[in-house]
């Protein structure tokens, strides 16, 4: 970790609901911080389940990003600490929902996520200042909506969860298509960080043949850390903790550690190249 870092920020999306998402988000960000990276993570869902997942209850989720977005609160006074030391987060209610009618004549509409986090010097594509957070992991919602594109629009790059199922190519056809589309028209910079394959049940035979032929298709774009499935880390959220801190043993929780380290090694030999 280095003081003169800039913020790296990930948005974690797919279109396709059920892949593990927000359980990667928390969980990532989780592994991130437990070897001592400093994150924040941005729940963008009106649901909320990052915000719960990670112990923040309800009634205490008085600034929330519906505030930054549509009233300009600044993101350190959302922010809120989790019982993970070095993780942050700012949480989500169900006044999302409303967003899209709120901001249809807003300036700067897909943009008041990144213009948010470039006020705090976390400035993603525009490369603003030096901050402490080190990472900044967006949950999005399963759809193409404001929210996902403001997501994208201040994102670096997008990780990807996949899960091992039959129609999970579908679903990733439509997502690149969404990054081609927003790379046009919002940020020319956004990249893909990785796609990480998730709810992996090595006694079912179709769960390998989706991993190859990701992998063949995708390359070494496709992380080698894979996310079994396992009860541990379905579990957790119900008790408001990642899973690295309901079972740290857990094959789950040793994965997203896995997954954390290789997110770093890729983005140390991305700094190296530039």
């Amino acid at each position: 970790m280095s003081a003169e870092r800039p913020t790296r920020v990930l948005a974690v999306s797919n279109q396709k609901g059920g892949v593990g998402k927000t359980t990667t988000a928390i969980n990532l960000g989780t592994a991130l911080a437990a070897i001592g990276e400093r994150v924040l993570i941005v729940d963008m869902d009106p649901q909320g389940n990052a915000s719960t997942g990670l112990g923040v209850p309800r009634e205490t989720r008085r600034v929330t990003i519906y505030d930054v977005i549509v009233d300009g609160r600044a993101v350190d006074d959302a922010a809120v600490a989790t019982a993970v030391p070095g993780l942050s987060i700012i949480p989500a209610d169900a006044d999302m929902s409303g967003i899209e009618i709120e901001l249809a004549n807003a300036d700067r509409r897909s943009y008041r996520l990144r213009d948010a986090l470039a006020k705090q010097g976390q400035g993603g594509p525009q490369g603003g200042g030096h901050t402490r957070y080190d990472y900044v992991l967006i949950d999005c919602p399963p759809s193409l909506n404001l929210l996902t594109l403001n997501a994208m629009a201040a994102a670096d790059a997008v990780l990807v969860p996949l899960q091992c199922e039959f129609f999970a190519l579908e679903g990733l056809s439509q997502l690149m298509r969404t990054i081609d589309m927003v790379k046009r028209s919002l940020n020319p910079a956004l990249e893909i960080q990785g796609l990480v394959l998730t709810m992996f049940d090595r006694r079912n035979a179709l769960s390998g043949q989706v991993a190859n032929d990701v992998r063949a298709h995708f390359g070494d774009k496709v992380y080698e850390a894979v996310i079994p499935r396992n009860v541990r880390v379905s579990e957790a959220p119900s008790f408001g903790k990642p899973a690295l801190i309901y079972d740290l043993k857990c094959a789950g929780s040793q994965a997203y550690l896995k997954l954390a380290r290789e997110v770093v090694s890729r983005e140390r030999r991305r700094r190296q190249a530039a």
